[in-house]
C-alpha cells in the first residue's frame, strides 16, 4: 500500500524570509550584537520568529555600520502579528530601554521580504 503525503511539492506551505539590515549609530555596533546575542534571538523564539542567520560584513565600512538578519515566516500575515507581538513583549520593551540608556542603537532598518526562487536551495 503506498501513502502521499496530502501536501504535494506543488501546493507545499509557503514561507517568506524576512531580509533585515541594522545601520547601527556609530560606535553602537558591538551593543547592538550584544542585545541580540543575549536577549533579542530567545525572544522571537518565543513570537515564532525563526532566525535563518545573523551576519557582520567582513570588509570596512560596513564591518563598522551594518548588521544584517535573515527570520523565516509561515506568512507575510504572520509576520506582521508576530512583530506586533514582538513589539509589545514586556520583557523586550524593558531590554530595549536599558540598552538605549545612552541613546538608540540603531539609525535606521531595511526591510525587505523575500520568496525564494524555484531554484532556491530553501525549496
Amino acid at each position: 500500500m503506498v501513502v502521499f503525503n496530502a501536501l504535494s511539492a506543488s501546493n507545499s506551505p509557503h514561507h517568506v524570509y524576512e531580509l533585515r539590515l541594522y545601520h547601527p549609530h556609530e560606535g553602537k555596533a558591538d551593543a547592538l550584537k550584544a542585545r541580540f546575542r543575549d536577549h533579542t534571538d530567545s525572544i522571537f523564539k518565543r513570537h515564532n520568529m525563526k532566525s535563518v542567520g545573523y551576519w557582520s560584513p567582513e570588509d570596512a565600512p560596513a564591518s563598522q555600520n551594518l548588521f544584517v538578519y535573515i527570520l523565516e515566516h509561515p506568512s507575510r500575515e504572520e509576520a506582521e502579528k508576530n512583530w506586533a507581538d514582538f513589539q509589545a513583549d514586556p520583557e523586550w520593551k524593558k531590554v530595549k530601554a536599558e540598552s538605549e540608556a545612552n541613546g538608540p542603537l540603531v539609525d535606521h532598518i531595511d526591510r525587505y521580504f523575500m520568496d525564494p526562487t524555484s531554484f532556491s536551495a530553501l525549496q
